[in-house]
């Protein structure tokens, strides 16, 4: 025979029951706009039965209890969308470094290096037509200036990009140590509640945002550990194992005057980055195999010391002019360089052409004579000829040194539009992984609207079952006995 207060037992588990899907209900519409959050839901299942012998033999239901507060989230979808997001991280990284490169060249333009190597040659072509002009040759050593300044920034300006690189490689370095110590911290805490029988959603959720956000930095693999930890490797080496964080140390080396990165190690053991933001910064800043800013560097150099090469080359067969005690003279220019400096970073005008306009050797050696007139400008033609000169050696390639440049600024623009599409792709890939994700694991408030009307009712009318229930009592208690009364 079943208890006196079974359909009040009953009530009161229907009531505790709705109540509970009411609070989850909310939890997930309080949470709708919060970052990593995964919707949650209360898993009902009906109670024991017990048993009511009798003249026929039965079962009865004794109410409903929730088991388990569930997180709607399909591990799947999180390998796929961090799988996905380290190459997001690694194409950005690319793209934002070309891109500064793209801005500080500035070409094409008035003020990129292409335009002012332009008039510098056709300073020298006028200097041709009145090689006696003190005004030409002041534009002249002007637009040399210029030039050499031009070569300077950009190599400045690349330097620069570099130290900030190595800013930002160090941040991440130091992101990557700091999510990894605050996974092994949750780990911690949710293997002390799993170990009491307790659902520690939110701090999964913490977790989940922790390892979605350290995919993006280094390509990361994580598997489930007991009491509800999980291990995280990076690039194939354990980063955080239980309880448990290793650290992520990026060595730097030099090379003269270059700084590069020497290697990458968790723990002291030497890891192989295969993507990843981390890795997009390492291979722009420079290892020993080169990368993006030193190759740039690089072939800048190696336009510069062939500017100067050629341009003084063709300065020491000509001819300046020389003032003898009064007596206008020309006098040759082979121990006269028009610039010093073997690099993009030091390239100058030379000190000599700096103090006197009248070493710029605008003429060149009349036949048979040794000599030249101040009237002769050949040399000042066969300088602004260099432009067109395609002889000009670059590591066994030959080129004019224009072509070389706009080869480099070509380069650069072919690699960043390349790196803009791998981002756009990805970014395209990963917004309809995160969709998927969403669908399943995101909060919908149409949904959890419609939830609370539906657990409001159930609540609703387990109330009014117990109010029934509590008559029935009332009756039977209060009111059998007293008849005639």
């Amino acid at each position: 025979m079943t208890s006196t207060f079974h359909g009040i037992e009953v009530g009161k588990r229907a009531l505790f029951a709705q109540q509970t899907a009411l609070s989850t209900t909310g939890q997930n519409i309080a949470n709708a706009n919060t970052a990593g959050y995964t919707r949650q839901r209360a898993n009902m299942q009906a109670t024991n039965p017990i048993s009511n012998p009798g003249m026929s033999s039965f079962q009865l239901g004794t109410g409903v209890d929730v088991n388990k507060i569930e997180r709607l989230r399909e591990d799947y979808l999180d390998v796929q969308y961090r799988g996905e997001n380290k190459n997001i991280g690694y194409w950005e990284a690319k793209s934002d470094t070309l891109s500064k490169v793209e801005e500080l060249m500035n070409e094409p333009s008035d003020n990129g290096l292409a335009h002012v190597m332009d008039e510098f040659w056709a300073g020298w072509d006028d200097l041709s037509k009145n090689p006696d002009s003190a005004s030409a040759r002041a534009v002249v050593r002007q637009k040399g200036i210029a030039v050499a300044e031009t070569f300077n920034y950009m190599a400045d300006s690349l330097n620069q990009v570099q130290d900030d690189l190595k800013l930002v490689i160090q941040t991440k370095q130091n992101e990557v140590n700091s999510i990894g110590s605050q996974i092994s911290s949750l780990n911690a805490q949710i293997s002390r509640l799993v170990a009491n029988n307790y659902e520690p959603n939110d701090l999964y959720d913490q977790r989940d945002l922790l390892v979605d956000q350290l995919s993006k930095i280094v390509n990361v693999n994580v598997s489930p550990s007991g009491n509800g930890m999980i291990d995280v490797s990076a690039a194939g080496e354990s980063l955080v194992s239980g309880i448990k964080a290793e650290s992520l140390n990026v060595s730097f080396g030099k090379n003269g005057d270059s700084e590069f990165v020497s290697g990458v190690t968790i723990n002291g053991k030497q890891i192989q980055l295969q993507s990843g933001e981390l890795l997009g910064r390492i291979e722009s800043f420079g290892t020993t195999d080169g990368g993006t800013i030193p190759d740039i560097k690089e072939k800048l150099d190696l336009l510069a010391k062939n500017f100067a090469e050629q341009v003084n080359q063709v300065h020491k067969e000509g001819f300046y002019i020389k003032n003898n005690n009064g007596t206008i003279e020309m006098d040759s220019a082979a121990n006269i360089s028009f610039f010093s400096g073997t690099n993009a970073k030091d390239l100058a005008v030379s000190s000599d052409i700096l103090g006197s306009l009248d070493l710029i050797a605008a003429a060149k050696e009349e036949a048979g004579s040794n000599s030249s007139s101040s009237g002769n400008g050949q040399n000042a033609q066969a300088i602004a000829n260099i432009k067109s000169d395609g002889n000009v050696s670059f590591n066994g390639t030959t080129s004019t040194l224009s072509d070389y440049y706009r080869n480099i600024i070509g380069q650069v623009g072919i690699d960043s539009q390349e790196a803009q599409r791998m981002q756009s792709n990805s970014e395209v890939i990963i917004n309809q992984v995160e969709n998927r994700r969403q669908s399943i694991s995101g909060v919908s408030l149409d949904e959890e609207m419609a939830n609370m009307i539906k657990y409001q009712q159930a609540y609703n009318a387990a109330a009014r079952m117990v109010t029934t229930m509590d008559q029935c009592l009332d009756k039977v208690i209060n009111g059998m006995g007293r008849v005639g009364l």
